[in-house]
C-alpha cells in the first residue's frame, strides 16, 4: 500500500505563475502593439510599451504570490514514530513504515500514527478537534459498532493525527496514508480548485468589452481611411498603435492594486489579515456566510449556564461538590483558567471559583468512567462521619437516590428542559457515611439528590451582534458543525439564525443527491454532525445556486471547504495551521464580528474601484477619439504613443488614486449584496463615459 504518508501534489513552477500575469487580454493587445512598433522601426516606443506590460505583470505576480503550504501543515500533524507489537514485544518504528494489520500501542501524549480500530482499551481519551471541530475530548471503547456512524460517533476508532489525552489502548491499523481520514482531507484539499474572485471575473468582462470596442474601431478606421484617403501603410500602422495605446487603460491595474493594498492595510488594522488582494472586494460581494460553531460563533469554552436546586442550602452543597469532586485542582491557589484537562471539570471549577471554597481532604475516590457514568469522592466530615460527593449522569444518580415518584418526575422534567437548550446536563448528589466506610460502587446507593447543572459552549456576544448586522446587510448566515443536533439548534436560535426549526445532519446529507442538497440549503441554516466532505458539499451546493460564499473555520476538517469557498476565513488564535494556509483571510482576534467590519470595508473598496474605473475610461476614450478624429479628418496625430502612455501611467494614476480614499456611504451596510451577474459598467455608466469623453460644445458667441 506504500508508505504511511500523504501524497504530495505537483507544484506549479514559478515561471508558470509569472507567465499567467502576461496572458491578460489587454496585456496581449499591448504586446502586439509593441511588436508592430518594433517592425516599423520605432524601437524606443516599442520598448516603452513593452516596459509598461512588464511592470504590470510583475506587480500582478508580486501581489498574488502565495505558496501552497496546506500540505506541509498536514504532514506536520502526522506522528513521526509509533510503538508496534511484534510477536508480543513492543518496538518503536518510524510511523511511515506502518501498514494495515499492524498492532499499535497507544499511551497519553501520543499522536495517533494511522487510522486504527481498538481491540483493547484502558480508559483511552482522545482529542479529535482537528477532525470534528469539537473541543470535547472523546472517550473511546473497544466494543463493536454495527450501525452506520460518522467520524464523531465512531467510538471504537482512533484517527491519524489526533492526540491521546489520557489512558492507553492497543489498536489494529485499518488505513494508512491517503486512505486515512486526514489523508482524505488532504485529497479533498488538493482537488479543490481556487475560486476566481468576483472582481477578477468582472475585470475580465471589462477587458473583453474594451477589446471588442478597440477591434471595432480599428476595423472601421482601416476601411474608412484606406478607401477615403488611401493612407500609407506605415501611417495607418502608427495610427492603429496610437489608438490601441490610447484605448487600453494601462495604469488601471496599478491603481486597482494600490486601492486594494490600502484596503488590505485598513483591514489588518481591524484584525482581518487578507492573504490575496482581490479577496478584499469579494467580502463586499458575499451573499452567504457558512460558519463553524465551536470557537467561531461560540467561546470554545464549556461554561455552566444553568443550575437547578430546591433550596439555598442544597445550592451551597452543590457548589462544594463541584469544587471537590474533581481531578484537576490540587491546590487552592490554582486558577481554573490555568488548569489543563477535562473541559467539563474546568467549567465547574470556573463556575464556583468566585465562591472561594476551600479544597477538602480526599480520603478515597472513584474516578469517572463512561461505563458507570459517575464520579465519587469521600471526604472526612467529623471524627465518626464522612461525606460522599457524587456527580454524573442525572438518570444514573436518580436511580441511586431516595426519591418519590413525584420528585423523580420533577428532576427528569428539569433535566429535559436543560437538554432541549442544547446543554450537557450533570446531576449532583451526596451521602453521609461512617468514617470507616470504604469507597466502592456498592456504597453509591441511597443518595440524596440535590441539583442539576447545564453546561454548554455558549455563543459570543460579538457573534450575536455580527449575525444581526450580516442579516441586516442581506447576508445569510449558516452554521455547519460536528456537534449534536440539539446543541447546534439551540446555539443557532441563540445567535439569531433565521431557519432553525429544521436541522440537517450529516447522515441526511449522505442520502441526498447534489440537486436535492442544492434545494435544501436555501431553507436550512443549521447543519449538525457533519464531516469535512459534508462541509465541502454544502459550500458547493450554495455556489451552484449562484451564491458568493464565505466560509469560516478553525479546524483541519474545515480546510477543504475554506479553500472551495469564494472567501475562506480562518481563526488566527485557535485556528489550526492548515486552516490558516487554506484560507483567504485570517481573523487575528477570532472575532466573528470582524467579518461584518470586513464586509463593510469590502463594499467601500468596490464602490471606490467603480469610481476609479469610471474616471479612467473617459480619459482613455477621449484620447482614442482624438486619434480617430485626426484620421477621419486626414490630419497628423496630435499625440504620439509615448505621450499617451505618459498621460495614462502618470497623470491619470495620480488623479484617480485619490478616489480610493473616499469613505463608505452611510447606507453601505443597509443595502443587499450587489447582484452576482452585475458587471462593473452599467448602461448608465457607459452613457456617462461616452458623454464625458466627447468634446464640450462651443461657447455661445459674445453679445
Amino acid at each position: 500500500d506504500g508508505a504511511n504518508r500523504i501524497a504530495e501534489k505537483v507544484q506549479i513552477k514559478t515561471w508558470q505563475k509569472i507567465a499567467k500575469h502576461f496572458t491578460d487580454l489587454l496585456m496581449i493587445v499591448l504586446m502586439v502593439a509593441a511588436a508592430l512598433k518594433a517592425v516599423t522601426g520605432d524601437y524606443v516606443e516599442s520598448g516603452i510599451i513593452l516596459l509598461v506590460v512588464i511592470i504590470n505583470g510583475i506587480v500582478g505576480y508580486w501581489q498574488e504570490r502565495k505558496a501552497e503550504e496546506s500540505l506541509d501543515g498536514l504532514k506536520q500533524m502526522m506522528g513521526q514514530e509509533a510503538v508496534v507489537i511484534v510477536e508480543g514485544l513492543q518496538q518503536t518504528v518510524a510511523a511511515e513504515s506502518i501498514v494495515q494489520g499492524d498492532l499499535v500501542s497507544l499511551k497519553a501524549g501520543d499522536v495517533v500514527p494511522a487510522d486504527m480500530r481498538l481491540i483493547e482499551n484502558h480508559g483511552l481519551v482522545v482529542e479529535e478537534s482537528i477532525l470534528t471541530g469539537e473541543s470535547e475530548p472523546v472517550k473511546k471503547t473497544e466494543h463493536v459498532i454495527t450501525e452506520n456512524s460518522i467520524i464523531g460517533d465512531q467510538k471504537n476508532m482512533v484517527f491519524s493525527g489526533t492526540l491521546v489525552q489520557s489512558g492507553s489502548a492497543i489498536g489494529v491499523v485499518v488505513a494508512t496514508g491517503d486512505e486515512t481520514e486526514i489523508g482524505k482531507i488532504n485529497q479533498a484539499l488538493q482537488s479543490v480548485k481556487s475560486q476566481e474572485t468576483p472582481l477578477v471575473k468582472k475585470m475580465h468582462q471589462l477587458n473583453k468589452q474594451i477589446f471588442r470596442g478597440i477591434v471595432a474601431l480599428i476595423l472601421f478606421l482601416i476601411f474608412f481611411t484606406a478607401f477615403r484617403y488611401g493612407l500609407e501603410l506605415n501611417v495607418l500602422f502608427s495610427s492603429v498603435i496610437a489608438l490601441i495605446v490610447a484605448m487600453v487603460p494601462e495604469g488601471l491595474p496599478a491603481v486597482l492594486t494600490m486601492i486594494l493594498s490600502m484596503g488590505v492595510k485598513e483591514m489588518a488594522d481591524q484584525q482581518a489579515i487578507i492573504k490575496t488582494m482581490p479577496s478584499v472586494e469579494t467580502l463586499g460581494a458575499m451573499t452567504v456566510i457558512c460558519s463553524d460553531k465551536t470557537g467561531t460563533l461560540t467561546k470554545n469554552e464549556m461554561t455552566v449556564v444553568d443550575t437547578v436546586t430546591v433550596t439555598e442550602k442544597e445550592q451551597a452543597l452543590m457548589y462544594d461538590i463541584m469544587a471537590n469532586c474533581q481531578d484537576l485542582k490540587q491546590d487552592s491557589s490554582q486558577r481554573a483558567a490555568d488548569l489543563q484537562g477535562n473541559p467539563t471539570e474546568r467549567a465547574l471549577l470556573q463556575f464556583v471559583e468566585t465562591q472561594e471554597l476551600p479544597l477538602q481532604q480526599v480520603a478515597a475516590k472513584i474516578p469517572f468512567s463512561s461505563t458507570y457514568k459517575y464520579m465519587a469522592t469521600l471526604h472526612p466530615l467529623q471524627e465518626d462521619q464522612s461525606i460522599l460527593y457524587v456527580k454524573g449522569a442525572p438518570e444514573v444518580l436518580l436511580n441511586k437516590s431516595q426519591l418519590s415518584e413525584d420528585q423523580v418526575s420533577y428532576w427528569q422534567q428539569a433535566a429535559s428542559e436543560l437538554a432541549q437548550k442544547g446543554q450537557r446536563v450533570l446531576g449532583f448528589a451526596y451521602k453521609t457515611v461512617p468514617a470507616s466506610s470504604q469507597v466502592a460502587h456498592e456504597e453509591v446507593t441511597d443518595l440524596v439528590f440535590i441539583g442539576l447543572a447545564g453546561i454548554i459552549d455558549p455563543p459570543k456576544d460579538s457573534a450575536i451582534k455580527a449575525v444581526r448586522e450580516s442579516l441586516q446587510a442581506g447576508i445569510r448566515v449558516k452554521m455547519i458543525t460536528g456537534d449534536h443536533k440539539e446543541t447546534a439548534q439551540a446555539i443557532g436560535e441563540q445567535v439569531g439564525l433565521k431557519h432553525t426549526k429544521k436541522v440537517l445532519e450529516g447522515l441526511d446529507i449522505d442520502q441526498m443527491t447534489d440537486e436535492e442538497l442544492a434545494q435544501q440549503v436555501n431553507h436550512v441554516d443549521v447543519f449538525a454532525r457533519t464531516t469535512p466532505e459534508h462541509k465541502l458539499r454544502i459550500v458547493t451546493a450554495l455556489q451552484n445556486n449562484g451564491e458568493i460564499v464565505g466560509m469560516t473555520g478553525d479546524g483541519v476538517n474545515d480546510a477543504p471547504a475554506l479553500k472551495k469557498a469564494d472567501i475562506g476565513i480562518a481563526m488566527g488564535i485557535k485556528g489550526s495551521e492548515v486552516s490558516k494556509q487554506a484560507a483567504d483571510m485570517v481573523l487575528a482576534d477570532d472575532n466573528f464580528h470582524t467579518i461584518a467590519n470586513a464586509v463593510k470595508e469590502g463594499r467601500r473598496i468596490f464602490d471606490n474601484l467603480k469610481k476609479t474605473i469610471n474616471f479612467f475610461l473617459p480619459t482613455a476614450l477621449a484620447q482614442g477619439l482624438i486619434v480617430i478624429f485626426a484620421l477621419l479628418l486626414n490630419r497628423p496625430l496630435p499625440l504620439t504613443p509615448v505621450q499617451i502612455l505618459w498621460v495614462n501611467m502618470v497623470t491619470t494614476i495620480t488623479l484617480s488614486y485619490a478616489l480610493g480614499f473616499e469613505k463608505a456611504s452611510k447606507d453601505v451596510m443597509d443595502r443587499p449584496p450587489r447582484p452576482v451577474n452585475e458587471g462593473i459598467l452599467s448602461m448608465y455608466s457607459m452613457f456617462r463615459i461616452v458623454y464625458v469623453s466627447l468634446p464640450p460644445p462651443p461657447p455661445p458667441p459674445p453679445p
